[in-house]
């Protein structure tokens, strides 16, 4: 028999995201980039890493790539044509896109990629305008600096193992509000062992996500909690009771 912290480190080990030249992130770029900086022309300012990838969160299943497409303020398109072009502009070069809340999503060599366009607000910060297609409206967002929240919590183990719990149990849970979720349910809680902290997230979850209002660190204003249905929410509360009820670890994430 192992102890609970050894097996779940057995599955951050197994779960490890590979090094090298020829990880996912690096095979989709290498595809993507040519046909990214040929839409967006003069107007490009930057095409990077934004989601798991960057933040170290990354697990080898179930793991979406995310590329950021920072446009410069100059850009004259509204934010809705820069979406709506982009969308176009994958469609032509052989893709079949999803419209997503902000992103379009693509197969690219057998990875799921999330594609976010955006608009920088200013030449001297990182604050961006993207199009929220399901609100048909727009919001502000600094993905720097969420990249620099999740990737210095020292919780992105408890996060790795929680998505896995996530996509395991086919919960509508989006990543970012997943990540700060992490960090609130252990935020003062010292070490107590990595299986110690995931049943601290879990009972977080069961009793107090609910009714917890989560914002964007980057903008006060964009609401993350309102992101879930109350019943998208008690569906991930139901689960976060299975599992601490369950009788053991192999029932709650494998």
């Amino acid at each position: 028999m192992i102890s609970p912290d050894q097996y779940l480190h057995n599955i951050l080990i197994r779960e490890a995201i590979p090094v090298g030249l020829y990880t996912p992130l690096n095979v989709c770029k290498t595809t993507l980039v040519p046909i990214l900086q040929n839409w967006a022309g003069e107007y490009l300012a930057a095409i990077t890493p934004s989601g798991s990838f960057a933040k170290g969160t990354a697990n080898r299943s179930g793991t979406d790539i995310d590329i950021f497409v920072s446009l410069r303020p100059e850009t004259r398109e509204t934010l809705k044509e820069v979406y709506d072009k982009l969308h176009d502009h994958l469609k032509g070069n052989g893709f079949t896109p999803r419209r997503q809340n902000v992103s379009l999503g693509i197969k690219v060599n057998g990875f799921d990629v999330d594609v976010v366009p955006a608009k920088r607000q200013d030449s001297y910060s990182q604050d961006h305008s993207l199009y929220r297609s399901k609100a048909d409206t727009w919001t502000k967002t600094n993905v720097a600096r969420h990249i620099d929240i999740v990737a210095n919590c020292g919780r992105r183990d408890e996060i790795r193992i929680l998505k896995l719990w996530r996509n395991q149990k086919g919960l509508d849970f989006p990543s970012f509000y997943l990540e700060l979720s992490v960090i609130e349910a252990l935020r003062n809680t010292y070490s107590i062992g990595r299986s110690g902290n995931v049943v601290t997230c879990l009972t977080y979850l069961r009793d107090r996500f609910p009714l917890a209002r989560v914002v964007d660190p980057a903008n006060t204003n964009n609401i993350l909690s309102d992101e879930l249905t109350a019943m998208q929410k008690a569906m991930i509360a139901s689960a976060a009771k299975n599992a601490l009820s369950a009788a053991s670890w192999d029932r709650v994430v494998k």
